[in-house]
């Protein structure tokens, strides 16, 4: 498989009916996520995630599903939030895209897809420890945007990007 592969990908809104789909890719985001983070499982087996449910019930959070060819390949968690100042902006509060579909340009899809979504202010952040997560958004945000982005290390070390969508407004 090759780059071609993105011309397959749909995102779409994760409908409640589609709730237990994105739960049991939750695990497997959460899995990977063991690389740069001390999670362990409940009693049960399995990793949680304590906003999983709000994303169905608040109307400033949204979940999405990603596709390559009618196949599920992710997800991506959006939230609507705002700075101190009152000034809204879309935090991409989780991404997943599964090894398989890794490095074909599905990601890409994927995160430009709902950066043209939600028109205005973005912010996209990486723990410290995560540098591929560091190196994906980077790139991403670098070729959506033309490199017009801003970049902050906060004292904890983690990445914060920050940009305006192409749809927004006054672009």
């Amino acid at each position: 498989m090759n780059e071609s592969l993105a011309a397959f990908v749909e995102v779409t809104r994760a409908l409640v009916d589609e709730k237990l789909i994105l739960r049991h890719l939750m695990q497997l985001y959460l899995y990977d996520f063991t690389e740069f983070e001390d999670f362990d499982v409940d009693d049960h087996g399995l990793y949680r995630y304590d906003y999983f449910d709000h994303y169905w019930t608040e109307e400033n959070r949204h979940p999405y599903l990603v596709r390559v060819a009618g196949k599920m390949a992710g997800f991506a968690l959006v939230k609507a939030k705002e700075h101190e100042g009152g000034a809204p902006y879309t935090d991409m509060a989780e991404f997943f895209i599964m090894r398989k579909y890794r490095g074909q340009g599905v990601g890409q899809a994927a995160a430009f897809a709902l950066f043209d979504l939600y028109p205005g202010e973005w912010e996209v952040s990486q723990i410290a420890t995560n540098l591929p997560a560091q190196t994906f958004w980077r790139k991403i945000i670098g070729r959506y945007t033309g490199g017009h982005f801003e970049e902050i290390v906060l004292e904890d070390g983690d990445v914060v990007q920050s940009f305006r969508s192409r749809r927004s407004s006054s672009n």
